[in-house]
């Protein structure tokens, strides 16, 4: 067996329980694999609580590590860093806390705002950059008006209002019960300068932030809005949200 392949059969007998060891295996390798394993698991747990810690204090200390260990045995890191450990725990706690939808929630808000916080450094287009870059444009140009955004921008469909479960976490005093929104919403994360932000916003201009982070054009918006918005107040809308991305500091350039 070459180096490398001893080295990635160690790490597979590290993630996985239950495999056959490796032939000239004993007793005493084998207990001391599962004292390696237990290790590495209880690290990773521990970094996800670091990562999460608002999320563990409102799940309940036993609950969280819980998640925490089945989430590290189902779906083992593959990065380089433990900035990624918690790839993939949101829906992880969304499959186990299915009846409490404000975990996943705010384990959502808190991987958005780590993500943000860790995100390249990038400058933003103002609207002075963006009028020069569109002063020639005609009707058509406009419809095929495409924008990148940073990529410190994160946003989710929400169903609780994670934002002010979150501040009410802030000091360790969970509340008795997250508060439900009345109307569906979504959260966007950026990051100002080096602290990431959050705000409320309608699904709607999720959704049309949504069709244009992912390589949809100003005339796309103007389609993806005409199902929730008079037909004579499409384009104002969507110049709207235009101007608000541009206000918050969201897009890159235009592309």
């Amino acid at each position: 067996m070459s180096l490398v392949e001893l080295q990635q059969e160690f790490m597979d007998q590290v993630l996985t329980d239950g495999r056959t060891l490796p032939c000239g295996w004993d007793a005493r390798m084998a207990a001391g694999l599962d004292i390696y394993r237990n290790a590495y698991r209880s690290t990773m747990v521990e970094a996800l609580r670091e990562t999460f810690p608002k999320t563990a204090l409102w799940a309940g200390d036993h609950a969280f590590s819980q998640a925490a260990a089945h989430h590290v045995i189902t779906h083992p890191p593959c990065g380089w860093t433990l900035d990624l450990v918690g790839e993939g725990f949101t829906e992880t706690l969304a499959g186990l806390f299915a009846n409490d939808p404000d975990v996943a929630d705010l384990a959502w808000l808190e991987w958005a705002m780590h993500l943000a916080f860790t995100a390249r450094d990038c400058v933003a287009l103002d609207a002075a950059g963006f009028a020069a870059a569109t002063s020639s444009y005609g009707e058509a140009d406009w419809a095929a008006l495409r924008l990148a955004f940073l990529p410190s921008l994160f946003s989710r469909e929400i169903g609780s209002d994670c934002i002010a479960l979150w501040r009410a976490l802030a000091d360790e005093e969970p509340p008795a019960s997250a508060r439900s929104l009345e109307e569906p919403a979504a959260c966007l994360v950026w990051r100002e300068g080096l602290i990431p932000v959050f705000r409320l916003t309608e699904t709607l201009e999720a959704r049309g932030l949504g069709v244009m982070i992912t390589g949809g054009s100003f005339g796309d918006l103007c389609v993806a809005l005409q199902a929730a918005v008079p037909g004579d107040d499409v384009a104002k809308t969507a110049g709207t949200m235009l101007g608000k991305w541009l206000a918050d500091g969201h897009i890159l350039k235009v592309v």
